[in-house]
């Protein structure tokens, strides 16, 4: 590994990720798959044979990184709807179920909305909680959050990686580990 980067390799696919400062201690390696279809598909592959032998109805993501991943994977899995966990609410989204976040890469409090539409299709049903990467759990806990105060019931997380103390987080499935560096 160079001082500025981090390899990686999904399914033969290698990529050196950046090293990226988030605050005055602390720099992670930055996974960026978006317009990296050759990247996309290798994860989208990986997940969906750990997804295989998970009985569910919809996976749900949050946006905008793991959109791609996700439409990907509900490709392989023949279809499989996803729904999409918006940042900003839209009129159109209704009475949309939100949940606030704080995630390590934008360092401030995000809402995740569920649109009111997804909100009735995914209630009594199982679903998937797909993400690129799990770090803090931040994340993760919103989008069980809003999943649940929906009606549905959670089967299983699953991301490309998992990242700092994310790996010890209970269900989640991931394809490997990023570390986190302090000074």
């Amino acid at each position: 590994m160079a001082d500025d980067s981090f390899r990686v390799e999904i399914d033969g696919v290698v990529r050196y990720l950046p090293k990226m400062r988030v605050n005055q201690n602390t720099s992670i390696a930055v996974f960026n798959n978006l317009g990296d279809t050759e990247l996309t598909e290798a994860c989208a592959n990986e997940l969906s044979k750990r997804l295989s032998s998970v009985s569910f109805d919809f996976i749900i993501t949050p946006e905008a990184k793991s959109i791609p991943l996700a439409h990907a994977v509900s490709v392989r899995m023949g279809m499989r709807p996803y729904v999409v966990l918006r940042k900003r609410y839209k009129t159109y989204m209704g009475d949309a179920t939100q949940v606030e976040t704080n995630s390590i890469t934008t360092g401030r409090i995000q809402t995740l909305f569920l649109d009111q539409k997804d909100r009735e299709l995914i209630k009594g049903k199982s679903v998937v909680l797909l993400d690129d990467v799990i770090s803090t759990g931040s994340t993760y806990d919103a989008m069980r959050t809003v999943a649940r105060k929906a009606g549905a019931e959670v089967k299983l997380a699953c991301c490309v990686f998992t990242e700092g103390g994310a790996d010890g987080l209970p269900d989640i499935a991931s394809l490997g580990h990023l570390p986190i560096w302090t000074d």
